[in-house]
């Protein structure tokens, strides 16, 4: 993931400076990070209301992006607004968090099938030089920009713009660097990607699908056992 974190959504615009590269955002994505780093570091505990002028003199914005940013995170199951009262922090579900990370799984297992249709032997050879480097690095940044780069190749083989469309409407739940902050997650998409490419290489889509929505599973089952131990999961709705 990941906007974007790995696992999930890949950022959405890049402008190089000298020899690094950056992450444009706009100043309502990047409230919504803070407020999401904020609810994940246990500042803004669930059922917390959210401080909506001490952020944006936090950050040195107007109340616009604050307000554009609240919408997005309610949007994601992160607050709930109240009319005339302020937003509050939501208590994520072990259950939404599952379900978050499966849906990852279908959706880029779904590019990978139509990657297999519709794209060369080319676009193997390039996830196999990104998945070299991902098995001979332990670096947290690395694996992040690596990560990305792989699923954004899938993505953009399989040549549907609505894949994309969908992948940005997503949540990827760890804001910051995923293999820093999610233990395992590191074993977990260096063997996935190992048999994502086994399953390429065969042409075999619907294989390759599978071994996807596998290894999102996966994370999905470390993200939440992370944030059961951060304290911020709440009861499932079945259970309420």
């Amino acid at each position: 993931m990941t906007s974007a974190s790995v696992a999930g959504p890949a950022p959405r615009r890049r402008a190089s400076v000298g020899a690094n590269s950056i992450v444009r955002i706009s100043s309502g994505e990047q409230v919504a990070l803070h407020v999401r780093r904020r609810i994940f570091d246990g500042d803004l505990p669930p059922g917390t209301r959210v401080p909506q002028d001490e952020i944006a003199q936090e950050l040195g914005v107007s109340r616009i992006p604050v307000r554009e940013a609240l919408i997005a995170l309610e949007r994601e199951g992160w607050v709930t607004i109240e009319l005339h009262r302020g937003a509050f922090v939501n208590a994520l579900d072990e259950g939404a968090i599952h379900d978050n990370y499966e849906l990852f799984g279908m959706i880029y297992g779904f590019a990978a099938e139509r990657a297999v249709a519709r794209s060369d032997a080319e676009f193997v050879e390039r996830l196999t030089a990104i998945q070299g480097k991902v098995a001979k690095t332990d670096d947290p940044q690395q694996l992040r920009d690596l990560s990305i780069a792989f699923h954004r190749t899938v993505v953009e083989a399989a040549a549907s713009p609505r894949i994309a469309v969908v992948l940005r409407a997503m949540s990827t739940l760890v804001p910051g660097n995923f293999f820093e902050l999610v233990p395992g997650a590191a074993g977990i998409e260096k063997t996935g990607f190992a048999a994502i490419l086994r399953a390429l290489r065969r042409a075999d889509g619907e294989k390759t699908a599978a071994e996807y929505q596998k290894m999102m599973r996966r994370i999905g089952d470390q993200v939440a056992r992370l944030f059961k131990d951060r304290g911020l999961l709440g009861p499932s709705p079945a259970s309420t």
